[in-house]
């Protein structure tokens, strides 16, 4: 292959699927370790550079707001300027093989999505969502690097371990809120579970960013014990709450963002789990743990895959501080 100096990487998603994204660009980096990349991403996980140097460049591209097809133009514009040699793109739209082709870089890795994108792309790859989110985002560069990155690293200050600490952040973002999209246990149940592992001689620290303030609100009304650490408020930014992760002996969490930070940091992490994917969301590894309801739904794993919004049962989620405060104790 040509010599590498510029790479584009495209991919559009919250601050976890920057993460997943990560080892990507890892392997990206060790198998051209003097090349210079560029990530296009959404502003509002811009964040993600602060966790690592493996990003050189940022373009905010806003495709989620109105004018989303103006900030496409934007992104072909930037790309046919930068002299680029290799863009890499996760978008599985049809059209994302037609916008590569456009912009003039020599070679182009994105999924398969059909006849079109198999003429338009120099290496379109096989798209399989059945596994870990790492490892589908990396296939996409299969052909043209032989390195292997399974899990996403960050480059932060770690801190001192607090001994039998265990760091709770019980929110998920705003956007999910909005949408409708349920994917935790209530405060009420989050604030049983502090009372409970405060009982167990366990040292709770309570954390959580802006778009926690009702829920952790609720649970400071709700909870019982006062011998817990509320450091709401403290973290401001995504750097902030992932040095104050790797300070926990365990982190306890939904499935968010945060999650993925605490992967990340090899810290043993727990994750209350409903209607997503367990499979596509945490590796194989005796250091994530997943915290179910016994419901036996026969759609689960539904949300994404099967809807977009959550069903007004949740019986995935009826899970109980009990079960919660015992897998965070023994296990």
């Amino acid at each position: 292959m040509k010599k590498i100096n510029r790479i584009l990487t495209i991919n559009f998603g919250g601050i976890g699927d920057e993460i997943f994204f990560l080892p990507t660009l890892i392997s990206l980096k060790k198998e051209f370790p003097n090349a210079h990349i560029t990530l296009a991403l959404e502003p509002r996980s811009k964040g993600v550079k602060s966790l690592t140097d493996i990003i050189d460049d940022m373009l905010l591209i806003d495709v989620k707001g109105k004018n989303k097809y103006l900030e496409m133009f934007k992104l072909l514009i930037k790309a046919r300027l930068g002299k680029y040699d290799l863009v890499v793109s996760s978008g599985g739209n049809k059209l994302i093989s037609i916008l590569l082709f456009l912009t003039g870089i020599k070679v182009r890795c994105g999924y398969d999505t059909g006849k079109l994108s198999q003429k338009l792309l120099t290496h379109a790859m096989p798209l399989n969502k059945n596994q870990y989110a790492c490892k589908m985002y990396h296939d996409l560069i299969r052909n043209i690097s032989d390195k292997n990155t399974e899990l996403p690293e960050i480059n932060i200050e770690t801190r001192e371990k607090i001994q039998n600490s265990v760091l709770i952040h019980p929110g998920v973002s705003k956007l999910s809120v909005i949408k409708k999209c349920i994917k935790t246990i209530t405060p009420e149940i989050w604030a049983q579970t502090i009372d409970l592992l405060v009982s167990e001689g366990k040292k709770v620290m309570l954390v959580g960013g802006p778009d926690d303030k009702e829920c952790i609100e609720t649970i400071l009304k709700t909870v019982r014990t006062k011998n817990f650490e509320n450091l709401y408020g403290t973290t401001k930014s995504l750097k902030d709450l992932a040095e104050l992760i790797s300070s926990s002996e365990k982190f306890l969490c939904s499935d968010s963002a945060p999650l993925h930070v605490g992967v990340a940091l090899g810290v043993k992490t727990y994750v209350i789990f409903g209607p997503t994917d367990v499979k596509a969301l945490i590796p194989s590894s005796d250091k994530v743990i997943p915290i179910m309801a016994n419901d036996n739904c026969p759609l689960k794993p539904c949300l994404w895959a099967r809807r977009q919004t959550t069903c007004d049962n949740l019986d995935c989620l009826k899970i109980t501080a009990a079960q919660i405060a015992d897998s965070v104790c023994n296990k």
